[in-house]
């Protein structure tokens, strides 16, 4: 049986595996190379600290007999600025690269940073379970309004997201790419 929970900061190496399965241009973007280990090892770093956007502290996970199927990286768009700082402090002292990106989030709504599905338990529905937690938990229980952005290249995630109720609010350029915004809210 799927079970989701918070995530735990001895999970991050295996967090990082599932998130760089949804962000791994991204990553590479801030680090500024293309090398895996290096990304894997910059999201365990900031997976297992709190106080930062990829924190633990913001992670869903669906787990069935103990494995990580899938997660969810969610928090408050008003703390966009707040939690982003420590990222950019590590690529700046750790990576020596000085990124500024454009803000993918804003205040009211809780913005889904990633969502990742592990390759062996795709088609199985976790993304959806952990999508419907998620507006369970933030839109139906705290009334807010969940948001996202989905790539345009990407139309299975854009009908999945639609087919769930989320509703299209703007267009956004984020780090060169055409992304939808999406929201959900009760």
């Amino acid at each position: 049986m799927i079970h989701i929970r918070k995530a735990r900061p001895e999970e991050a190496q295996a967090l990082a595996t599932l998130m760089l399965h949804a962000m791994q241009d991204i990553v590479f973007y801030f680090i500024g190379e293309a090398d895996t280990q290096k990304a894997h090892a910059f999201l365990t770093s900031l997976i297992r600290k709190p106080g930062n956007q990829y924190s633990y502290e913001n992670i869903l996970v669906a787990e069935e007999d103990g494995i990580l199927l899938g997660q969810l990286c969610c928090y408050p768009g008003a703390a966009i600025l707040q939690l982003r700082a420590p990222v950019l402090n590590v690529l700046a002292n750790e990576y020596g690269h000085h990124i500024d990106p454009a803000l993918e989030t804003q205040a009211g709504e809780v913005y889904v940073d990633s969502l990742a599905v592990s390759p062996l338990a795709r088609g199985k529905g976790i993304g959806k379970i952990l999508l419907l937690y998620a507006i369970d938990l933030y839109c139906k229980q705290q009334d807010g309004i969940l948001g996202l952005l989905v790539d345009q290249e990407n139309p299975r995630a854009k009908k999945l997201y639609l087919q769930i109720g989320f509703r299209e609010v703007e267009q956004k350029n984020i780090f060169g790419k055409e992304m939808l915004h999406l929201q959900y809210w009760a």
